[in-house]
């Protein structure tokens, strides 16, 4: 199966699910679905950064500070984070990625629930190449610095103004 034939759950405007469809059409018709986004961090606390490859179907070759993606058809957020980092940073056994905050991301035809995680990765990563085609370890400091030099993928970048703020507000750490 290839990732255009995945099936994901539709939802509607409060994320209850109203039908299915394959990645691919949910995709091309702007279908709202479900995603999720894993701040993963190091064992020195900085953040995971990453290229997407260009056959992404997605945003292809433009930078992202989250690895994550679709949440599959009966599939909760929760499990698709834990899928979604390790695939990504190529490990195992990574603990459980704690949630933080949903929202409903909408931008350009594009829709979808999305949930925000974080996770400490103490393991070495060895990427999927499929997913990544470069890789780095940021400061929060020097991500900050780097938000205007980068073609960033847009949802992921509401995803970080987002996290900035729920963490300014004091309610994570």
């Amino acid at each position: 199966m290839t990732p255009s034939d995945e099936i994901l759950d539709i939802v509607d405007e409060n994320d209850v699910v109203v039908g299915q469809a394959p990645r691919g059409e949910a995709t091309a018709r702007g279908l709202r679905h479900r995603c999720v986004f894993v701040e993963a961090r190091d064992a020195e606390g900085r953040l995971f950064v990453h290229r997407r490859t260009p056959g992404k179907p997605v945003f292809p070759s433009r930078y992202d500070m989250f690895v994550g993606g679709v949440v599959g058809a009966g599939e909760s957020y929760d499990e698709a984070a834990l899928r979604e980092a390790e695939e990504e940073l190529g490990v195992s056994g990574l603990p459980r990625p704690e949630p933080l905050f949903k929202f409903l991301y909408e931008h350009a035809g594009h829709s979808w629930w999305s949930y925000v995680y974080q996770v400490r990765c103490e393991l070495p990563v060895n990427p999927q190449v499929e997913e990544v085609a470069w890789h780095t370890f940021l400061t929060d400091d020097e991500l900050a610095r780097q938000i205007g030099d980068r073609e960033w993928v847009p949802d992921g970048l509401a995803a970080y103004h987002r996290l900035r703020a729920f963490r300014a507000a004091g309610t994570a750490s």
